[in-house]
Order: structure tokens, then C-alpha cells, then sequence
């Protein structure tokens, strides 16, 4: 079946979302998820487009960003090399970071501009992993209640934050209770991952999990590095992805093998 059209957006602005090949996860550590706001910036050294939010969870990221004199699937394209590369060369992988090409939504009026910076905001608070935008650290809510506009890269802020008020203090306070408002609008959607969803609630619980499955099967850590333990290996870092919200380093932390090795297991 052909790949349907990208809408265009006539405002030259997009709600983008990109995520994980296979829906694994393509942040493992702070350092991934600075490095990827670092590719953002980098990638806009002559300020061809503006980044009006964003939010970056352990599998996907949300975008919303005005193409400016450039092009969407260029922008994006570059981006991705771009992380992919750094990615694959850390933890020593080949093959595809991200799933297929990445989604987007045209955003076509002021309204629902507004709403879709407050949805990306949101994500980590509809995932339960925090209960106010402003305790999360991986997306860009912080700058917007931070009041410093100072520099050319503030620009798609200041341009948010106009829109509420001429006067910083105001725009800020009308921005920080319009962002806790519920919306009823729809957006392109990744199914976040709720830790109320996991058996495993924490890595303690892991340590146990991790400790009961290789007793009932007579094994260790030390065997299952074996060639003969590999398949208890393998299954067990399956579990572990499926049945906790622990990220690769930590699995690879816990079971004493590399990132790598818990990155392929599916």
C-alpha cells in the first residue's frame, strides 16, 4: 500500500512526532536526551526553523516546530542522522534507530497551535510519571515559565508566549494556567507507557524478579553469559523490557551485561 501524502501545512508549522524502531527506546541515559536537545540546536545554526516546544520520552519524541525557509522532512531528516549516529555509535549497534518515516500534523490556526503546545507539555503528566509539566526535565515547559528570553533560539518562545500577553511576567502566568487546563482536542498520538501498567514498580522489585527467575531455574548470572544460559538470558531481558519501566542501562546494570546485548533482545 503507498505511503499517503504529508499534509502541508500553510502556516509552515508542524506537530511532528518521531519514534522508536520496533518501539524501542532511543534514550537510555540523561546524557542521550541532552545530546538530542543539543542536535536540535546544532542542526538550526542559521536559525532556518523554530522550535516552539518539545517533549522527549524513552521511545518517541514530540516536536512542534515552524519549518521556517526550510523544509519539514529535511529538517527532521538531518536531525535523525544526526542523533542515529551518535546513538549507534555508543552502544555499538547498526541498524535502524527509528520507526519508518516520521508522523506529523498541520497546524493551521492559533487555537489549536496553543493546544498542541500544551498536549507535548503534558506527556509526561498523561503518562503518570509526573504529576505537573514543570517536574519534568526533557521537555521545554521550563523555558517558558523561566521568563529569560535573551537570545536568537528563544524566538519560537517569545512567539508562544506572545501570544498570551505583551508583558513577560503576564504571558507566563496566563501560560502556566492555560497549560493545566484539560483539552478536548485530538493530536497524533504515541500510547505512553504508564508505570501503573508494569508489575515491576521499581528497581528493588527487579532485583527480586531477577533473583526468583534464575533460582527457579537452577542458574546465575555468571552462567547465563554462557553460550548454554543464553536463551535464559534473552528471555529475562524480555521480561524485564516488558514487565518494567527500567531503561536499557539500568537492565544492563542489573544483569552485569552490555547495553548493547539489551538493546537487540525484543
Amino acid at each position: 500500500m503507498p505511503r499517503q501524502s504529508r499534509r502541508i501545512s500553510e502556516s509552515k508549522i508542524y506537530h511532528v512526532m518521531i519514534r522508536g524502531n520496533e518501539r524501542k527506546e532511543i534514550f537510555n541515559d540523561d546524557e542521550d536526551k541532552s545530546k538530542f536537545i543539543e542536535i536540535l540546536s546544532a542542526k538550526n545554526d542559521d536559525n532556518q526553523y523554530s522550535i516552539y516546544a518539545y517533549c522527549l520520552m524513552d521511545n518517541h519524541v514530540h516536536l512542534l516546530l515552524n519549518e521556517g525557509d526550510g523544509e519539514v522532512s529535511r529538517i527532521m531528516q538531518r536531525i535523525n542522522i544526526s542523533y542515529a549516529y551518535y546513538f549507534n555509535k555508543k552502544y555499538d549497534r547498526i541498524g535502524h534507530l527509528f520507526q519508518d518515516r516520521f508522523k506529523s500534523g498541520a497546524i493551521e490556526d492559533d487555537n489549536y497551535l496553543l493546544a498542541t503546545v500544551r498536549y507535548i507539555h503534558n506527556n509526561p503528566v498523561k503518562a503518570k510519571l509526573v504529576s505537573n509539566p514543570s517536574e519534568y526535565k526533557w521537555s521545554s515547559y521550563n523555558d517558558y515559565i523561566s521568563k529569560n528570553i535573551d537570545n536568537q533560539s528563544d524566538s519560537g518562545k517569545a512567539f508562544i508566549l506572545g501570544m498570551f500577553s505583551t508583558s513577560t511576567d503576564n504571558a507566563v502566568k496566563m501560560f502556566i494556567e492555560f497549560s493545566s487546563q484539560d483539552s478536548t482536542e485530538l493530536f497524533i498520538e504515541y500510547k505512553e507507557v504508564s508505570r501503573r501498567d508494569k508489575t515491576i514498580q521499581s528497581e528493588e522489585e527487579a532485583r527480586e524478579f531477577v533473583a526468583n527467575y534464575l533460582q527457579e531455574r537452577n542458574t546465575n548470572l555468571i552462567d547465563i553469559k554462557e553460550a548454554c544460559g543464553l536463551t535464559i538470558r534473552n528471555t529475562l531481558i524480555s521480561q524485564l523490557k516488558k514487565q518494567s519501566y527500567l531503561s536499557i542501562r539500568e537492565i544492563a546494570d542489573l544483569l552485569q551485561i552490555g547495553r548493547n546485548i539489551v538493546q537487540r533482545v525484543r
